[in-house]
């Protein structure tokens, strides 16, 4: 018997340094995992708001925007809704409030988002405003500098036409202030660089069959146009259209905006035109989902991120063919 409790006492003495060893590694496991930031592996939920598919550009924004919350799937979860009106956009920003959304990117293409935007605002909800403005109190904002592309417009049409001539300008007054940049920033610097040309302003929408229409429209009351400051690579493809069927050898400069790669594709097939966009990629709202995931976080966002224009045409359209872009 004596003999037995001898072996008992050895085996515990055994165990002892081994149960601590089990003990002291798992100690070690948890102190890790503290250590990492995120033993929860909680994702912050980011809601995206975006037109309907109006247009090549558009569809193109709901596709970056989706791409790049795939990208970033290791830190986020998302929801896309996509609406045709203010109306329907609302009740989808409802939708996003109650499935928990703690940062909203809104891209809206019409007026009336400012109430619901700020209530979402009231409710702690962070809004990054995508393009067109939306005039509420705490947004977050990306967006092109559409100012800067019609300044840029008219610089270029004056380096190309010269101080005087007709010029047409295709604005588009549904597109709220997108539209109303583009243009005051073209028609104020025509009126300081080239006073004497002459300004035709002419309604339109961003789709090419509007271009095509409206323009083949204008080319009937006006004989004798130099250049046409259109806002939209769509509407310029159904200008250029417009130019063709009617024969008409007069136009030197057709502007554009927004980086479609058919449009670009176009610039080195007409030696008469020049072909010009104003670079506005539906990408940049890749920006604004960053921004909303650094808001997050707790990191510093300027309220206001505005993208440079940059001016693309034959000189260097090469520079910008991306076969895997949906526009």
């Amino acid at each position: 018997m004596k003999k037995a409790l001898r072996l008992l006492s050895l085996l515990v003495l055994l165990l002892i340094p081994m149960l601590s060893a089990c003990g002291n590694s798992e100690q070690t496991g948890d102190t890790k995992t503290g250590d990492s930031g995120d033993s929860s592996g909680k994702k912050y939920k980011v809601g995206i708001l975006a037109p309907a598919v109006t247009h090549g550009w558009v569809a193109a924004v709901a596709y970056h925007a989706e791409a790049r919350a795939k990208e970033l799937s290791s830190e986020i979860e998302y929801q896309i809704q996509t609406s045709s009106n203010a109306a329907e956009m609302t009740s989808q920003l409802d939708d996003l409030m109650t499935w928990g959304a703690e940062a909203i990117v809104a891209f809206p293409q019409w007026e009336g988002m400012e109430v619901p935007i700020q209530r979402a605002l009231d409710e702690g909800i962070k809004i990054i405003n995508f393009d067109i403005v939306i005039d509420a109190e705490g947004v977050y904002r990306v967006a092109g500098d559409n100012k800067d592309m019609g300044i840029q417009g008219a610089n270029y049409v004056v380096e190309k036409i010269g101080k005087e001539g007709n010029v047409v300008i295709l604005e588009v007054p549904t597109s709220g202030s997108v539209s109303e940049l583009r243009k005051n920033g073209f028609v104020e610097t025509i009126e300081e660089i080239a006073p004497d040309i002459k300004l035709h302003t002419y309604a339109t929408q961003f789709t090419r069959e509007d271009g095509l229409k409206d323009f083949a429209d204008i080319l009937t009351s006006l004989d004798k146009i130099d250049a046409v400051y259109s806002l939209d690579d769509e509407t310029s493809i159904g200008v250029l259209q417009a130019i063709k069927e009617a024969g008409r050898t007069d136009i030197k400069v057709v502007t554009g905006g927004g980086g479609m790669q058919e449009y670009f594709n176009m610039m080195p097939e007409n030696e008469d035109i020049w072909i010009q966009s104003a670079l506005y990629s539906p990408a940049m709202v890749k920006d604004a989902v960053d921004v909303a995931l650094k808001v997050l976080k707790g990191e510093d966002v300027e309220m206001e991120t505005i993208i440079p224009t940059t001016i693309v045409d034959r000189d260097n359209y090469k520079e910008f063919l991306d076969e895997g872009s949906p526009y």
